[in-house]
């Protein structure tokens, strides 16, 4: 069973794909995400929400930070399930200090093998290996 953690970055990753597919109202779609995932007993409520509302604030900044480390790859070639996980991922590399960049990069990497395409984890891995190692200190802690 997936950690708590774990379904909070599929959550995210569900309502960052659709915020990218459709006009949604991001909370509802959270909120329904959610529940299909077992409600706040499976998932860690407050960390999707703050996953969510930074991937939103500092959306332009992910992205560039992002195209930075694949810029033979523009977001848009992107598949919109890989590109939401580079997303959060990044979102977390760039502005979460409380959490190891390892342990970014591993989340990604499974997530992006259980949803993504067969080419998607070893891309996800170079990208965000590639923001983790960019050499410069995180935005916010």
């Amino acid at each position: 069973m997936p950690s708590r953690r774990r379904l909070a970055r599929i959550v995210v990753m569900q309502t960052v794909f659709e915020m990218q597919v459709r006009l949604i109202d991001e909370q509802s779609s959270l909120q329904k995400n959610i529940a299909e995932a077992g409600g706040g007993e499976a998932v860690d409520i407050p960390f999707c929400e703050k996953l969510l509302k930074g991937v939103g604030e500092h959306w332009e900044m992910v992205r560039s930070g992002i195209q930075t480390h694949a810029p033979e790859w523009p977001l848009e070639r992107m598949d919109t399930i890989t590109r939401s996980i580079l997303m959060i991922g990044a979102f977390e590399l760039m502005f979460c200090a409380d959490v190891p960049p390892a342990v970014v990069m591993n989340e990604a990497i499974e997530i992006a093998k259980e949803y993504g395409t067969s080419e998607s984890a070893k891309f996800v891995n170079g990208v965000l290996n590639a923001l983790a190692h960019r050499g410069d200190q995180k935005q916010v802690g």
